[in-house]
């Protein structure tokens, strides 16, 4: 989001990013930020706390007018209701042992975020439903790089 609201910048519009990643943020020089150290998906707030996401909206819309200069990231003045226990799951690697009972140190559930938990890969296009092969267009012009089988 930062690349792209340098570039709104560029063409003159103001843009302030909302962010729960301060070192990504921070890496891609946005023009203004207001950091929320929540969990990711919760940068506006949480569901079903309007009082809070208003709160959140009004700090952003504040930006505009406190920051001057450009690569500010300003920390929100909020903290995850639930405390910080959040951050044990989701911040460091998880190892796994054949001893393992799915608790860390401080008995926090992790099980969710055991071993590698990234979509297998395939060299051949996939697709949701058997439907969506026949929907293919077999010239697409982003697609040319895919090939179905027997085709070259």
């Amino acid at each position: 989001m930062g690349l792209i609201a340098r570039a709104l910048e560029e063409a003159g519009i103001a843009t302030v990013s909302l962010t729960s990643a301060y070192s990504i943020t921070d890496s891609v020089g946005v023009p203004r930020g207001v950091f929320l150290d929540y969990p990711l998906g919760q940068t506006a707030g949480r569901a079903g706390e309007p009082a809070e996401q208003r709160q959140i909206m009004e700090l952003a819309c504040q930006a505009f007018e406190d920051m001057e200069s450009p690569g500010i990231i300003k920390l929100a003045p909020l903290t995850w209701p639930e405390g910080a226990s959040w951050k044990d799951a989701v911040m460091r690697p998880h190892k796994s042992s054949s001893t393992d009972n799915g608790s860390d140190d401080n008995g926090l559930e992790h099980r969710s975020l055991r071993g590698d938990q990234r979509t297998h890969r395939h060299d051949t296009p996939q697709y949701q439903l058997p439907e969506d092969l026949t929907e293919a267009e077999p010239n697409c012009p982003s697609c040319v790089f895919l090939t179905t089988s027997g085709a070259d």
